[in-house]
């Protein structure tokens, strides 16, 4: 008799104006047998440094999400955003303490398995490619040196609205990982899960022989550990995910 195959429900926080992450995660589980992501959005339309835009982070819509989430018995929610990366991953430690008292679910964050995954593969070298503007790039750099990561090349678009992130084409991608390849890091970092890089891993890694590392899909590496997924992950995740 064949054995049932445990079923992993993932929960996902969202931002309402993200458009890019929920079709990437849904391409990234296909070939995954059992596995299915299921999505609670809260308000999030712009990215900066000013209160108003901060305020958008407060941990209650986000706990208030979550705790919906818990009634589809996910196996984990995750924060499927990069504000720890300026806000400071003190931020995401709390959020993720907050999420679990709440609900009883294990919880991660997209830049708490960025540096997890980074630290595991003794890496410490990143290229940093954003949509974000000139301070929020500043803070992001400041912020992940206190977490022992030195960004040795860099390139952001300077837009500050969330939707507009999702609309970036292909061509602006390719050049912005170009710049960041030629100082030679130890992996390129695509910091934003409404950038859509993750259906562009493998040609990149391919073109400039450096392990490249998108947001949504390290969210979804994150997730799938925490929710207890010890099988291997698709090439299609990057090779520093199978290592």
């Amino acid at each position: 008799m064949a054995t049932d195959i445990k079923r992993i429900r993932l929960g996902m926080l969202t931002p309402s104006s993200n458009t890019v992450l929920e079709p990437a995660c849904y391409k990234l589980v296909s070939g995954l047998d059992a596995v299915s992501v299921h999505f609670a959005r809260f308000a999030v339309t712009q990215i900066g440094l000013d209160a108003a835009a901060l305020s958008q982070f407060d941990d209650r819509p986000m706990l208030a999400a979550a705790e919906v989430l818990a009634h589809a018995k996910v196996d984990c929610i995750t924060w499927n955003g990069t504000s720890a990366s300026w806000l400071g991953l003190d931020a995401d430690r709390a959020l993720v303490g907050g999420i679990e008292a709440a609900t009883g679910i294990r919880a991660t964050t997209c830049v708490l398995s960025l540096v997890e995954l980074m630290k595991a593969r003794g890496l410490s070298r990143i290229g940093l490619v954003t949509p974000y503007t000139t301070d929020v790039q500043e803070r992001i750099v400041a912020r992940f040196a206190t977490e022992g990561i030195e960004t040795v090349s860099g390139s952001h678009l300077g837009i500050r609205d969330n939707f507009t992130f999702g609309t970036v084409d292909r061509a602006t991608l390719d050049d912005q990982i170009a710049s960041v390849a030629a100082a030679r890091p130890d992996a390129i970092v695509i910091l934003c899960t409404n950038v859509a890089g993750a259906g562009h891993v493998a040609r990149w890694e391919a073109e400039h022989d450096i392990p490249v590392i998108d947001s949504v899909t390290v969210t979804l590496w994150g997730a799938l550990r925490a929710a207890g997924w010890a099988s291997a992950f698709p090439p299609t995740f990057g090779r520093l995910f199978s290592a």
